[in-house]
């Protein structure tokens, strides 16, 4: 019992570290503050109110929704309060029984308020309603129909603007836990598994990768989150992908790539984070949206490859297992780049791949010969 409670909390402190030192976070979101910021630069953020209030977290637009319209009925049920209780209309001032109302049925703070919400709600219930006897009554209820309005069409602007984002549509596109470093017809690859979990398509699909790691340059200047660019393709190429079904993406290990000096025993020890990234358009909605993801070298396996996952069932359709997605099996790998691509014997491994045994083989007969008179 002891043991795994020791167990469980070594495992969640080393996922700690591991999320404080990453830049992107494995869902997407960048782990960055910003410090000593000028006090004008804050006032741009409230001039770009509209972004200001999309970005914002969904308990601060559902507070400043309830907020925006509970105040401007209370201080519209003030106004008309104040009306009622120049023309005399309230309780407390026993106006008489030929007096002309403001206001019919507004005789005290609550039916103020009531009737401020009614008009800015346009319920209208009936029982009370402005006279045309008052010109500040009339321009009060104006004055509130249209600020009601205003508020209306910015706050349901704000939500559905905040719905449709496209960092929703992101959520379903999903990145294997785990990259692998494997062979691949002749090259040494790193490979990572990605899948889009609906089936509406990506249109115009990009993937691209970005080392980044601390460097000393040869003058002795220390650059923090140097960036090396990463080359991703899949077996069709690197642009336009057709991501109708999972993608195993590839990036060749060799005398350009940043992993050519890496070995199995020494990558766990590098000090970097791979950043990957998608870009591509939605095609329901037609929105641009970017999924990131980072892999830290604890995260990169040496030797293995992905499981298949795609099959196909006797009626010729093709189904995705996902329960393999992230899963992976050894294969023979070289123990470093340089070994594999220049001393003989070191670049061979048993097998290709790995048979799937889901996937059906259909063997098509030639059609018989028919002689035409």
């Amino acid at each position: 019992m002891f043991g795994f409670v020791n167990k469980y909390f070594q495992d969640y402190l080393v996922e700690r570290r591991h999320r404080k030192t990453r830049l992107v976070t494995k869902d997407g979101r960048c782990n960055i503050e910003y410090g000593n910021i000028h006090y004008s630069n804050h006032f741009a953020l409230l001039a770009d109110f509209w972004t200001t209030f999309v970005e914002i977290r969904w308990r601060f637009v559902l507070f400043i929704f309830i907020a925006s319209f509970t105040l401007s009925w209370f201080l519209f049920g003030l106004l008309w309060y104040w009306i009622a209780r120049s023309n005399g209309d309230l309780t407390w001032q026993k106006p008489p029984s030929n007096h002309t109302f403001c206001v019919d049925n507004v005789i005290g703070l609550t039916t103020a308020f009531l009737y401020s919400l009614e008009t800015q709600t346009t319920i209208g219930y009936g029982g009370r309603a402005v006279t045309p006897l008052c010109p500040g009554a009339v321009a009060l209820l104006v004055i509130q129909s249209l600020l009601g309005a205003i508020i209306n069409c910015f706050m349901c602007g704000v939500i559905l603007s905040k719905i449709s984002l496209p960092k929703k549509r992101a959520k379903t596109i999903t990145f294997s836990d785990m990259a692998v470093i494997s062979p691949k017809n002749g090259t040494l690859c790193l490979s990572i598994r990605v899948a889009n979990l609906r089936k509406t398509l990506m249109i115009g699909s990009q993937i691209y990768g970005k080392m980044l790691r601390t460097t000393i340059t040869p003058d002795g200047e220390t650059i923090i989150m140097d960036q090396v660019n990463i080359e991703f393709m899949v077996d069709a190429g690197k642009d336009n992908l057709f991501f109708v079904c999972p993608l195993t993406l590839y990036h060749i290990i060799d005398k350009s790539s940043p992993f050519f000096e890496m070995a199995v025993d020494t990558l766990h020890k590098e000090e970097f984070e791979l950043v990957v990234f998608l870009d591509g358009t939605a095609e329901s909605t037609s929105s641009s949206c970017q999924v990131r993801t980072s892999f830290i070298p604890q995260e990169i396996m040496w030797g293995y490859n992905f499981l298949p996952i795609i099959s196909r069932n006797k009626e010729g359709k093709y189904r995705v297992d996902f329960s393999n997605f992230s899963k992976v099996v050894p294969v023979a790998t070289a123990h470093c780049a340089y070994c594999f691509h220049n001393i003989k014997g070191h670049h061979h491994h048993s097998r290709d791949g790995h048979d799937n045994e889901g996937f059906e083989v259909i063997d098509i007969q030639d059609p018989p010969s028919v002689t035409k008179m």
